[in-house]
């Protein structure tokens, strides 16, 4: 059982235990897409994505991320890069004002580039790629800037077990209880694998990334669910529980 009381723990302890586990699978059913990371490479893009935003946009422990997302594999790797960071997340476009960074999709760049808060913008194209098209200046193109970042990361201030971690209406939640609460989280049994369409950006989606790190199993996440196709991916991709937005 982890004895961890913040992610970046809880994400070392797991790597060190068996860094090949898959541990992030995205399909798009519209696009056809499909991307798989294991423990090792999703750790790795955590860490350039927390390196990027503590050192090139400045954040620090304490600051608050806004995630602006669809469903999709980039993020689980913002969320770990938020967390490794002593960063709070959340998903209420309400607090955009109190915001120090806002991470947004192709579709969400008009809606935040004319404000004052920093932007990161995600094309969403297949590998993490950049955008075909030019951004408005001052919003950072993710995709054209991440895979430059070093594949270890140091926080300058290392978050706390008090740290929150995530931030909406509902309140707040620290890491420690973050931690604690995925290492019995119902939604997934021990090693089990689970088939989502939930938001993993979103509250209820936080242990959809959560309980699998921490009860050594993996999420398979999908977006644009074509609902013919479901059945015949629970078998493919062997999974144990199922969540449905």
């Amino acid at each position: 059982m982890s004895t961890a009381t913040t992610f970046p723990d809880a994400l070392s302890g797991a790597v060190r235990g068996d860094r090949s586990r898959p541990l992030v699978t995205f399909y798009d059913d519209a696009t056809g897409e499909r991307v798989e990371l294991s423990l090792a490479t999703y750790a790795n893009w955590v860490a350039k994505t927390a390196g990027l935003v503590q050192d090139e946009v400045g954040l620090e422990r304490g600051d608050l991320v806004l995630l602006d997302l669809p469903t999709h594999w980039l993020g689980p790797v913002w969320l770990g890069a938020a967390w490794s960071l002593g960063v709070c997340a959340t998903d209420d476009a309400g607090l955009v004002a109190a915001a120090d960074l806002v991470v947004c999709g192709p579709d969400r760049v008009a809606a935040y580039a004319a404000g004052d808060v920093p932007v990161v913008a995600l094309s969403l194209r297949p590998l993490g790629g950049r955008f075909t098209d030019e951004l408005p200046i001052g919003v950072t193109d993710y995709g054209a800037v991440v895979l430059a970042q070093p594949d270890a990361f140091t926080a300058i201030d290392p978050p706390r077990p008090d740290d929150p971690a995530w931030r909406d209406a509902g309140g707040s939640i620290d890491q420690a209880v973050l931690v604690q609460a995925a290492g019995s989280a119902p939604v997934l049994s021990p090693g089990g694998r689970l088939l989502t369409d939930v938001n993993p950006c979103t509250r209820r989606g936080l242990e959809t990334l959560t309980a699998p790190l921490l009860r050594g199993g993996g999420t398979v996440w999908v977006r644009h669910a074509d609902e013919a196709s479901w059945p015949a991916r629970a078998d493919q991709e062997r999974v144990t529980e199922q969540l449905r937005d």
